[in-house]
């Protein structure tokens, strides 16, 4: 598991006092659905960590697998006046990681970070680890607890 943003993110959580067991899969887990596929979870159960732009600004919203982002409502939450998908760059420059591995903390800059109340609902939730091929479980309180997440209904 020699990878840059996997030791990245390692050292990260450690850093903000949470303990993650990695697990790797070589076949990849870029996919909400590859991801439960290769757990053997619900794909409800998957964190996506997606970048947004809001007014100009990054915002990571994290939503179940099962989920899509509602971009009005997200924008509704955010007190946003226009809200887009961020492409490939400002993902990698707002977080420090590629699309398909972006975790939900441990990131190079602070970003703001909202969270589909969905995801609440669960009592064990994967995530990406800092690779599309790296994921780990952690509960929804521990999610919002290192994320500072706002907790909001953007998901559809």
């Amino acid at each position: 598991m020699a990878n840059g943003g996997v030791e990245r993110f390692l050292e990260r959580a450690q850093a903000a006092g949470v303990e993650v067991s990695v697990t790797e899969f070589p076949a990849g887990t870029r996919t909400a659905q590859d991801a439960a596929a290769a757990i053997g979870c619900d794909v409800a159960q998957i964190v996506k960590s997606l970048v947004f732009m809001a007014d100009g600004s990054p915002v990571l919203a994290l939503t179940s697998g099962a989920n899509r982002v509602d971009e009005r409502a997200l924008a509704a939450a955010l007190g946003a006046t226009e809200v887009g998908k961020a492409d490939a760059q400002q993902v990698r420059e707002a977080t420090g990681y590629a699309i398909g591995g972006t975790p939900p903390f441990g990131h190079d800059e602070p970003v703001r970070v909202v969270c589909d109340q969905t995801l609440t609902e669960h009592e064990e939730i994967w995530a990406a680890a800092g690779s599309p091929t790296t994921v780990f479980p952690l509960t929804p309180a521990t999610l919002l607890e290192v994320t500072g997440a706002t907790v909001a209904a953007f998901g559809r």
